[in-house]
Protein backbone atom coordinates (compact mmCIF):
# COMPACT_ATOMS: atom_id res chain seq x y z
CA UNK A 1 0.00 0.00 0.00
CA UNK A 2 2.35 2.67 -1.24
CA UNK A 3 0.00 5.03 -3.07
CA UNK A 4 1.24 8.60 -2.45
CA UNK A 5 -1.22 10.71 -0.47
CA UNK A 6 -1.44 13.42 -3.15
CA UNK A 7 -2.41 10.79 -5.73
CA UNK A 8 -5.09 9.37 -3.44
CA UNK A 9 -6.82 12.72 -3.22
CA UNK A 10 -6.80 13.26 -6.98
CA UNK A 11 -8.26 9.81 -7.62
CA UNK A 12 -11.01 9.84 -4.99
CA UNK A 13 -13.50 10.97 -7.60
CA UNK A 14 -15.86 9.37 -10.06
CA UNK A 15 -17.99 6.27 -10.29
CA UNK A 16 -17.48 3.85 -7.40
CA UNK A 17 -18.62 0.30 -8.22
CA UNK A 18 -19.27 -2.21 -5.43
CA UNK A 19 -19.28 -5.93 -6.14
CA UNK A 20 -21.40 -8.50 -4.37
CA UNK A 21 -22.62 -12.07 -4.69
CA UNK A 22 -20.89 -15.29 -5.72
CA UNK A 23 -17.25 -15.25 -6.78
CA UNK A 24 -17.91 -15.52 -10.51
CA UNK A 25 -20.48 -12.71 -10.46
CA UNK A 26 -18.15 -10.51 -8.44
CA UNK A 27 -15.42 -10.95 -11.04
CA UNK A 28 -17.85 -10.10 -13.84
CA UNK A 29 -18.86 -6.89 -12.07
CA UNK A 30 -15.20 -6.04 -11.39
CA UNK A 31 -14.28 -6.54 -15.04
CA UNK A 32 -17.22 -4.39 -16.14
CA UNK A 33 -16.18 -1.66 -13.70
CA UNK A 34 -12.59 -1.62 -14.93
CA UNK A 35 -13.56 -1.78 -18.61
CA UNK A 36 -16.34 0.79 -18.31
CA UNK A 37 -14.34 3.59 -16.71
CA UNK A 38 -15.08 3.38 -12.99
CA UNK A 39 -12.64 5.23 -10.74
CA UNK A 40 -12.97 3.02 -7.67
CA UNK A 41 -13.81 -0.66 -7.18
CA UNK A 42 -14.90 -2.12 -3.87
CA UNK A 43 -15.20 -5.81 -3.09
CA UNK A 44 -17.85 -7.02 -0.65
CA UNK A 45 -17.10 -10.54 0.54
CA UNK A 46 -19.66 -11.04 3.29
CA UNK A 47 -20.85 -14.41 2.00
CA UNK A 48 -17.57 -15.82 0.68
CA UNK A 49 -15.36 -18.19 2.71
CA UNK A 50 -12.10 -16.46 3.60
CA UNK A 51 -9.90 -18.65 1.41
CA UNK A 52 -12.11 -18.01 -1.63
CA UNK A 53 -12.40 -14.32 -0.76
CA UNK A 54 -8.61 -13.95 -0.77
CA UNK A 55 -8.38 -15.56 -4.22
CA UNK A 56 -11.10 -13.33 -5.64
CA UNK A 57 -9.63 -10.21 -4.02
CA UNK A 58 -6.21 -10.88 -5.51
CA UNK A 59 -7.72 -11.34 -8.96
CA UNK A 60 -9.65 -8.08 -8.57
CA UNK A 61 -6.51 -6.31 -7.46
CA UNK A 62 -4.79 -7.45 -10.65
CA UNK A 63 -7.66 -6.16 -12.80
CA UNK A 64 -7.83 -2.86 -10.95
CA UNK A 65 -4.09 -2.26 -11.11
CA UNK A 66 -4.03 -2.89 -14.87
CA UNK A 67 -6.92 -0.46 -15.35
CA UNK A 68 -5.48 2.14 -12.91
CA UNK A 69 -8.59 1.83 -10.73
CA UNK A 70 -8.43 2.13 -6.94
CA UNK A 71 -9.24 -1.19 -5.27
CA UNK A 72 -10.94 -1.15 -1.87
CA UNK A 73 -12.07 -4.06 0.33
CA UNK A 74 -15.25 -3.71 2.38
CA UNK A 75 -14.97 -4.20 6.18
CA UNK A 76 -12.01 -6.60 6.27
CA UNK A 77 -8.59 -5.15 7.06
CA UNK A 78 -7.04 -8.62 6.99
CA UNK A 79 -8.43 -9.30 3.51
CA UNK A 80 -7.20 -5.92 2.28
CA UNK A 81 -3.71 -6.79 3.50
CA UNK A 82 -3.79 -10.27 1.96
CA UNK A 83 -4.86 -8.88 -1.42
CA UNK A 84 -2.51 -5.86 -1.26
CA UNK A 85 -5.54 -3.67 -1.83
CA UNK A 86 -5.29 0.11 -1.94
CA UNK A 87 -7.37 0.24 1.20
CA UNK A 88 -10.54 -0.64 3.07
CA UNK A 89 -14.00 0.79 3.74
CA UNK A 90 -15.18 0.62 7.35
CA UNK A 91 -18.71 0.72 8.72
CA UNK A 92 -19.80 1.66 12.23
CA UNK A 93 -19.40 -1.92 13.50
CA UNK A 94 -15.98 -2.50 11.93
CA UNK A 95 -12.48 -1.86 13.21
CA UNK A 96 -11.97 1.73 14.43
CA UNK A 97 -10.34 3.87 11.78
CA UNK A 98 -7.42 4.80 14.06
CA UNK A 99 -6.44 1.16 14.46
CA UNK A 100 -6.96 0.41 10.77
CA UNK A 101 -4.67 3.33 9.92
CA UNK A 102 -1.98 1.98 12.26
CA UNK A 103 -2.18 -1.44 10.56
CA UNK A 104 -2.49 -0.34 6.93
CA UNK A 105 -0.15 2.63 7.02
CA UNK A 106 -0.40 6.29 6.14
CA UNK A 107 -0.77 5.79 2.38
CA UNK A 108 -3.74 3.40 2.57
CA UNK A 109 -7.16 4.60 1.41
CA UNK A 110 -9.55 4.25 4.33
CA UNK A 111 -13.19 5.09 3.76
CA UNK A 112 -15.54 5.44 6.71
CA UNK A 113 -19.34 5.43 6.72
CA UNK A 114 -20.59 8.77 8.08
CA UNK A 115 -24.06 10.21 7.58
CA UNK A 116 -24.10 12.81 10.37
CA UNK A 117 -21.79 15.68 11.27
CA UNK A 118 -20.67 13.94 14.46
CA UNK A 119 -19.83 10.76 12.56
CA UNK A 120 -17.95 12.83 9.98
CA UNK A 121 -15.98 14.53 12.77
CA UNK A 122 -15.02 11.20 14.29
CA UNK A 123 -13.93 9.79 10.92
CA UNK A 124 -11.89 12.87 10.02
CA UNK A 125 -10.18 12.94 13.42
CA UNK A 126 -9.45 9.22 13.21
CA UNK A 127 -7.60 9.52 9.92
CA UNK A 128 -10.13 8.61 7.23
CA UNK A 129 -9.35 9.29 3.56
CA UNK A 130 -12.98 9.79 2.52
CA UNK A 131 -16.52 9.53 3.87
CA UNK A 132 -19.23 7.17 2.65
CA UNK A 133 -22.58 8.91 3.13
CA UNK A 134 -26.02 7.39 2.80
CA UNK A 135 -28.24 5.67 2.09
CA UNK A 136 -29.17 8.76 0.10
CA UNK A 137 -32.13 7.06 -1.56
CA UNK A 138 -34.05 3.89 -0.69
CA UNK A 139 -32.07 0.77 -1.56
CA UNK A 140 -32.56 -2.98 -1.55
CA UNK A 141 -28.84 -3.74 -1.94
CA UNK A 142 -28.05 -3.41 1.77
CA UNK A 143 -30.56 -4.76 4.30
CA UNK A 144 -29.26 -2.61 7.18
CA UNK A 145 -29.05 0.67 5.27
CA UNK A 146 -31.81 2.30 7.35
CA UNK A 147 -34.06 5.16 6.27
CA UNK A 148 -32.77 7.31 3.40
CA UNK A 149 -30.99 10.47 4.55
CA UNK A 150 -31.96 12.42 1.43
CA UNK A 151 -30.11 14.95 -0.68
CA UNK A 152 -30.21 17.80 1.84
CA UNK A 153 -28.37 15.76 4.48
CA UNK A 154 -25.87 14.74 1.81
CA UNK A 155 -25.36 18.45 1.09
CA UNK A 156 -24.75 19.17 4.79
CA UNK A 157 -22.05 16.49 4.94
CA UNK A 158 -20.34 17.55 1.73
CA UNK A 159 -20.33 21.21 2.79
CA UNK A 160 -18.92 20.35 6.20
CA UNK A 161 -16.35 17.72 5.29
CA UNK A 162 -12.82 18.55 4.22
CA UNK A 163 -12.59 14.98 2.91
CA UNK A 164 -14.07 13.68 -0.37
CA UNK A 165 -17.54 12.23 0.03
CA UNK A 166 -18.89 9.09 -1.65
CA UNK A 167 -22.68 9.05 -1.85
CA UNK A 168 -24.27 5.60 -1.61
CA UNK A 169 -27.71 4.07 -1.63
CA UNK A 170 -30.21 3.71 -4.44
CA UNK A 171 -28.08 5.59 -6.98
CA UNK A 172 -28.73 4.95 -10.67
CA UNK A 173 -28.80 6.84 -13.96
CA UNK A 174 -31.99 8.68 -12.94
CA UNK A 175 -30.51 10.37 -9.87
CA UNK A 176 -26.70 10.21 -10.07
CA UNK A 177 -26.47 13.78 -11.33
CA UNK A 178 -28.34 15.01 -8.26
CA UNK A 179 -25.78 13.56 -5.82
CA UNK A 180 -22.98 15.15 -7.84
CA UNK A 181 -24.84 18.47 -7.78
CA UNK A 182 -25.14 18.15 -3.99
CA UNK A 183 -21.38 17.95 -3.59
CA UNK A 184 -20.49 14.25 -3.72
CA UNK A 185 -17.17 13.58 -5.42
CA UNK A 186 -18.00 9.88 -5.81
CA UNK A 187 -21.21 7.95 -6.46
CA UNK A 188 -21.40 4.33 -5.31
CA UNK A 189 -23.48 1.89 -7.33
CA UNK A 190 -24.35 -1.74 -6.79
CA UNK A 191 -27.66 -2.90 -8.29
CA UNK A 192 -27.53 -0.24 -11.02
CA UNK A 193 -24.74 -2.36 -12.50
CA UNK A 194 -25.06 -5.84 -10.99
CA UNK A 195 -28.66 -6.46 -12.10
CA UNK A 196 -27.64 -6.36 -15.76
CA UNK A 197 -28.12 -9.66 -17.56
CA UNK A 198 -24.68 -9.92 -19.16
CA UNK A 199 -21.18 -8.63 -18.56
CA UNK A 200 -21.40 -6.58 -21.75
CA UNK A 201 -24.56 -4.92 -20.46
CA UNK A 202 -22.88 -4.28 -17.10
CA UNK A 203 -19.94 -2.65 -18.86
CA UNK A 204 -22.27 -0.40 -20.83
CA UNK A 205 -24.12 0.63 -17.66
CA UNK A 206 -20.80 1.48 -15.99
CA UNK A 207 -19.77 3.51 -19.03
CA UNK A 208 -23.03 5.47 -18.97
CA UNK A 209 -22.83 6.16 -15.23
CA UNK A 210 -19.15 7.07 -15.37
CA UNK A 211 -19.98 9.56 -18.09
CA UNK A 212 -21.79 11.78 -15.60
CA UNK A 213 -18.40 12.67 -14.08
CA UNK A 214 -16.86 13.74 -17.38
CA UNK A 215 -16.45 17.47 -17.71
Amino acid sequence: MTLPSHLVQTRLRGLYVITDGAARRQMEIAAAACNGGAGILQMRAKNLPLREAVQVARQMRYLATAAKVLFIVNDRVDLALAAKADGVHLGDEDMPVRIARQILGRHAVIGVSASTISEADEAITGGASYLGTGAVFATSSKSDAGEPIGLEQLRKITCYSKLPVAAIGGIDSSNIKSVINHGAQMACVISAVSTAFSQNEMTERVRQLAGFFES
